[in-house]
């Protein structure tokens, strides 16, 4: 017979033993990292679940890293908003309380002001969040504006404001400070005085007069370009009778010069002496009007034309400029806002008609005509150039309104965008002094000289001889969809700016005209002029009504917070709660595993003591002696 040895019977043992350290190693294991298993596979019927719930987690941490960044810019852009609103309100007090004293460079203390306060706020639309420009739209790798002396000043061949500032004035003031009006009696009327346009887009425009002229007769301005007349006729005015002219400036203001009639002589500032008759009335008449219109032309004048050409310098526009053609009078001439679109040979009317059914298309709308009854995008046949440019100008919500001048006609798209004009009808369109087709893109406008003076429209500059302020993108979408943030599966948050929003251009435009101007001390108006540019920019600084202002940008960041906030909490709870469901199906009672691993421990020294004595065992212990 055999005997078998110890090992052989005692195997089963060894077995036990490998289990019990495996479920030991396991337990240990669990009671050091925390968890169930290091495995998926190790979580048993839930692992599934736990997949998708550490996803959840993994996505909320993802948007809160998102929030963080967002947030971070979203205080910046508020810094700086907040900053810019500061400055508004410190050169609106400056030029609201500043004295009329002048320092060496022919400028007041609130303009000195201005400057400083100018360069900050150009600073402040270049403010970054870590390497990223956050008023530049989606050119976020590009600062959003020159810098502020460059703006001013200009470079190299570059112009700045400071050069149209004064190129517009020459342009408005015209020959002889009579801002392009002629003072005048027609042929062969002696009581008669005229006072007319020259036909530039330049200047004062001619606004209603008032009278109480006894025996007068007034004719309001009418024609093109418009003209007034005043009649005294045969009767004397009486003393203290006034008569009241109201002027269009270049900045959308109005001033309005009123002289009295008085007997007093010399007459006093504004009136005008009358005279043995009617005749010498009049002479005194004009000669009074001719000074009032020169003083205005030194003083509100120069004020509204710097306005005016800040607003063509910060708001670019697309400018299409036609070449000069004739009417087909019988005694051809240019065309003006009179001319008739279609009309016979000998008549002001364009060399070659338009015909019903004909189109006009400006970025894409079409302009149609018909015989008669127009309506919404709709011309006569039988209206006037004039007619058509102010429909031109609808459609493109231009906020300067396009001409014609000497036969030139310029058309001015809306503020930023590009203007594109074709039409059906190629003569008639080249009868308006345009080719197939027209268009520009948006370039700061400046007066078409020299000569300054005697100018006549303003032309787009280049980026040759003109400074680009703004230099981030150029868009017409709006300026929050330029950064969209996902902070939640189904929730995004747009946070974009660009410098050239209506609000950030049109404060920055005042305040640098105002730090831009000088004035020449030794002008006897030198005082009223930095008056009336003053009375401006406080006027403009102020809330506008209808117009975007910074804290309606605040309100629309302070909405983005106050989305990623709610969405943070909500995203918080959610995480506390999936971590909750995570750690019960992943996580370990460590008082349970502990015990458990008591257990195993007391079971795996029996086993080793027993396996011991069994491996000991021989068979001379069972023979007797």
């Amino acid at each position: 017979m055999s005997i078998d040895g110890v090992s052989g019977r005692t195997s089963y043992i060894g077995t036990s033993i490998i289990g019990l350290r495996k479920q030991l190693e396991e337990l240990t294991q669990q009671l050091a990292s925390g968890r169930v298993s290091t495995t998926y596979a190790g979580q048993g019927a839930n692992r599934g679940f736990a997949l998708s719930l550490r996803a959840q987690v993994s996505s909320i941490d993802a948007f809160k890293d998102t929030a963080t960044n967002v947030n971070t810019r979203l205080n910046v852009v508020n810094l700086a908003l907040q900053g810019l609103v500061d400055i508004g309100t410190s050169v609106k007090s400056a030029a609201s309380t500043s004295t009329i004293v002048l320092n060496d460079n022919g400028q007041t203390s609130g303009q000195i002001t201005a400057q400083a306060a100018f360069s900050n706020a150009v600073s402040l639309l270049n403010s970054q969040s870590g390497d990223r420009y956050l008023f530049s739209g989606r050119t976020t790798d590009t600062a959003a504006t020159v810098p502020a002396d460059v703006m001013l000043d200009g470079v190299g061949t570059q112009a700045g404001l400071k050069q149209l500032i004064n190129e517009r004035r020459q342009a408005d003031q015209g020959v002889g400070n009579m801002a392009h009006l002629t003072v005048s009696s027609p042929p062969l009327t002696t009581t008669v005085t005229s006072l007319a346009e020259d036909g530039s887009s330049f200047g004062l425009k001619l606004g209603a007069i008032s009278s109480s002229l006894t025996g007068a007769t007034v004719t309001q301005p009418t024609g093109a370009p418009p003209a007034a007349t005043i009649d005294l006729g045969a009767v004397n005015p009486n003393n203290g009778d006034k008569i009241t002219f109201n002027f269009n400036l270049p900045d959308g203001t109005t001033e309005a010069i009123t002289l009295t009639a008085t007997t007093t002589n010399p007459p006093p500032a504004g009136s005008f002496l009358i005279g043995a008759d009617t005749v010498a009335t009049t002479a005194n008449l004009q000669a009074a009007l001719t000074s009032s219109v020169q003083t205005l032309s030194d003083t509100a004048l120069v004020a509204a034309s710097a306005i005016a050409a800040s607003d063509n310098f910060f708001n670019p526009s697309a400018t299409v400029t036609g070449s000069a053609v004739n009417n087909q009078a019988a005694v051809p001439a240019p065309i003006t806002g009179a001319t008739l679109l279609s009309g016979a040979a000998g008549t002001d009317s364009l060399a070659a008609s338009f015909a019903a059914g004909d189109t006009i298309t400006v970025n894409g709308t079409p302009i149609t005509f018909v015989a008669s009854g127009a309506t919404g995008n709709q011309l006569n046949i039988t209206d006037s150039v004039q007619t058509l440019l102010a429909k031109i100008d609808s459609i493109t919500g231009t906020g300067t309104p396009s001409t014609v001048t000497g036969g030139v006609i310029a058309l001015h798209g809306g503020d930023g965008a590009s203007l594109t004009v074709s039409s059906s009808n190629a003569a008639a369109f080249a009868a308006l002094g345009f080719g197939a087709t027209a268009n520009a893109n948006p370039a700061p406008l400046r007066v078409n000289g020299p000569p300054f003076a005697t100018a006549t429209n303003l032309i787009g500059g280049t980026t040759a001889n003109t400074v680009s302020w703004y230099t981030g993108e150029v868009g017409t979408d709006p300026a929050r969809g330029t950064a969209i943030a996902r902070i939640d599966q189904s929730i995004t948050v747009q946070y974009g700016a660009r410098a050239n929003e209506q609000a950030l251009r049109y404060e920055l435009q005042n305040i640098a005209v105002y730090a831009a101007v000088t004035t020449n001390a030794a002008n006897p108006n030198s005082k009223m002029q930095v008056n009336a540019l003053q009375q401006r920019i406080s006027a403009n600084l102020a809330p506008q009504t209808g117009q975007q202002s910074i804290q309606d940008m605040q309100a629309e960041f302070a909405g983005a917070q106050n989305a990623i906030k709610a969405s943070t909490d909500r995203q918080t709870q959610l995480k506390g709660m999936a971590q909750t469901m995570l750690d019960q199906i992943e996580g370990i009672n460590q008082d349970e595993v502990a015990t458990k691993i008591l257990a195993l421990q007391t079971a795996l020294q029996a086993s080793y003591q027993t396996t011991s004595m069994l491996y000991q065992t021989t068979l001379t212990k069972f023979l007797p002696i």
